[in-house]
């Protein structure tokens, strides 16, 4: 072997800034790498041409929730990161001109009717804000043929839409094909369409392109306005009565999968001990089975779900010791249909038969965020299909038999096309937050429509004894933010003001900092909304499923304000929600010194030797 020559940092430092310059220089031509290519690609080894990012147009594609490039058993070519979410890079100009607007614009609160919202404003009705449909086919077609069509179609349908729009006037959506193929099985195969959306922002959550396509296909669509233990009862009943006015055959049903105890703004600082996970507690249930029954009219059986959910019912009344012991002997009787990540690339039926073999096939599509898998977990009763706050989580579709009669769909969440302001889609949790390079906007879109200063206590880092409270800005609401829970960089010993914008930004995704859009309208009649007879219904219905949520979770609740010292690791690391059944604390940071107690350890290795979890050669 030949002697290595010597290799200086300075010459290492040189060849990736090289490399830099090479592939930023690839992105402004509108080349694309031969690394994202799939059939010159060295880490897929796979035979079809990858259309996710192919552009004939200068378009530069921003791919976020990288994993790990780890092959399984017995899988040749696997890619974890087939169905990244794809969106439009911004440019570093955009984002320091975002970044000085907030330091410098001052924060205004913005009247309510500022917050209502049209449907119209979000979605150009008859514009290019369409979504891709999946082109015709025949079974003479071959599978390369097939996706060289699909190919071709999705960079027709991004050039309509980049030849129509602005970049900047439009909002993030999915530029992944992959994913959006996993959208067309779904419909293919889908009896009735669950459009899920979030009641704190519904208008972003339903594209009318869908609600055609799917009525145009003969099948029915129900909204599920998820999460309504989010906001008042009355904001509840003008969204359902707005979609009704607007979209005649539409059923709306209103559903949450793990009611709050209380929608109590001061609740941000409250810490809950959560001793069980309740999704036997899910609101809405019933309402989704009258829905499905009155458009089946008796084609199928579905008296198996209505049994399901009155036994669920009497099993969130028992004790807590015999409900564990019933779910535990319904989590052996879950049976997992489909799980696989090729399905969709599959050629299924154009036109299949509708309650095949007397099976009801619901569908659950939507935004990322909105609470799709949870939904399912709500309607099974316990932790079937995998959920989490970041969005994406969902990689490609997943079936689950509800009863023998009824089979559950699981999409991955898809962003639409819309004009709406990024702001508003970050706040609406449809971004990963740990890859947003700038925070710093939205939490003054934020602040500016809701009390944030009020809410957590917020302190001026400018302000000075006797003297009035300077103006605010959203730069100062999360440096302030950084001072109250002690964030701070690493060399500099400064405010770390990133990290406190994501921490702020997280706070409201999770409901305890809530902004609620409203429906056209809504402040001039809100006094009418709040004598409706229906939201005294939702009212009372609330109030019992989350005294239900307390006898049978048995938690437990105290106010306390948010510690200065800590965050809690789930804030901090947007960690799966599977874990929101151990207890949620506000994280105290130890002392140590001389003299001091070493505090014990908790979590699922408390007791136990470390090193002793280590084979031999990891130590």
């Amino acid at each position: 072997m030949p002697r290595k020559r010597p290799f200086s940092a300075k010459q290492k430092k040189k060849q990736l800034q090289d490399k830099r310059e090479r592939k930023r220089q690839g992105f402004q031509d509108g080349v694309r790498s031969s690394s994202n290519s799939r059939s010159g690609s060295h880490d897929r080894h796979e035979d079809h041409t990858d259309t996710s990012d192919s552009e004939s147009f200068s378009l530069q594609v921003r791919k976020l929730n990288q994993q790990p490039q780890v092959r399984k058993p017995g899988e040749h070519g696997y890619d974890p990161n087939r169905y990244r979410l794809h969106f439009e890079r911004e440019s570093r100009e955009e984002v320091e001109r975002r970044k000085k607007i907030a330091r410098e614009k001052i924060l205004e609160p913005v009247p309510e009717v500022e917050m209502e919202v049209d449907i119209e404003d979000v979605y150009k009705t008859g514009s290019a804000l369409d979504f891709p449909k999946r082109p015709l086919w025949n079974y003479q077609m071959t599978k390369e043929q097939l996706l060289a069509r699909e190919d071709k179609c999705f960079r027709e349908y991004l050039e309509n839409i980049y030849s129509t729009f602005q970049p900047s006037h439009l909002s993030y959506f999915e530029h992944n094909l992959e994913t959006w193929r996993q959208l067309w099985r779904v419909l293919e195969m889908s009896d009735i369409v669950l459009l899920i959306t979030d009641i704190r922002h519904p208008v972003i959550n339903f594209p009318p392109a869908l609600y055609d396509f799917v009525t145009k296909q003969m099948k029915n669509l129900i909204l599920v306005l998820n999460k309504i233990d989010l906001a008042p009862p009355s904001l509840v009943v003008a969204w359902k009565y707005y979609f009704k006015s607007r979209f005649p055959e539409v059923h709306v049903v209103c559903f949450t999968s793990y009611p709050q105890q209380d929608q109590d703004p001061s609740a941000v600082f409250k810490k809950r001990r959560k001793r069980r996970k309740g999704w036997s507690t899910a609101m809405g249930p019933d309402q989704l089975l009258n829905a499905c029954e009155s458009i089946t009219a008796g084609r199928v059986d579905l008296s198996s779900w209505k049994e399901k959910i009155e036994r669920d019912a009497a099993s969130a009344h028992l004790p807590l010791e015999d409900s564990e012991e019933e779910e535990e002997d319904d989590d052996g009787a879950a049976v997992l249909v489909e799980h696989q990540t090729d399905v969709a690339m599959e050629a299924g039926e154009p036109f299949q038969e509708l309650y095949k073999d007397g099976i009801l096939t619901v569908g659950c599509v939507g935004f990322p965020n909105v609470g799709k898998s949870s939904l399912i977990n709500g309607l099974v009763g316990h932790k079937v299909v995998s959920v989490s706050r970041t969005p994406g989580h969902t990689k490609y579709f997943q079936t689950y038999f509800l009863t023998p009669t009824v089979k559950l769909c699981d999409c991955p969440g898809l962003i639409f096309p819309s004009l709406v302001e990024r702001q508003q889609q970050i706040l609406a949790g449809i971004y990963p937050i740990s890859q947003i390079q700038d925070p710093y906007t939205s939490v003054g879109y934020l602040a500016g429509r809701i009390p944030v200063q009020a809410l957590l206590k917020l302190r001026h880092p400018d302000v000075e004894p006797g003297k009035p409270e300077p103006l605010w800005c959203a730069w100062d609401v999360c440096e302030a933010w950084a001072e109250k829970r002690g964030y701070k960089t690493a060399k500099g010993g400064r405010n770390d003001v990133y990290r406190a914008a994501n921490s702020l930004l997280r706070l409201a995704v999770d409901g305890r900092l809530c902004l609620c859009m409203r429906p056209p309208g809504y402040a001039t009649h809100k006094a009418t909304w709040e004598r409706h007879p229906e939201t005294a219904e939702i009212s009372a219905l609330q109030e019992a499923h989350r005294q239900d949520g307390k006898h049978s979770s048995g938690e437990e609740e105290e106010e306390d304000e948010i510690s200065s010292s800590g965050e809690e690791e789930d804030e901090e690391k947007d960690r799966d929600a599977d874990e929101e059944g151990e207890e949620e604390e506000p994280f105290t940071a130890p002392r140590s010194g001389p003299g001091l107690p070493v505090p014990p350890r908790r979590g699922k290795f408390a007791g136990q030797n470390l090193f002793a979890l280590l084979g031999e050669d990891e130590c």
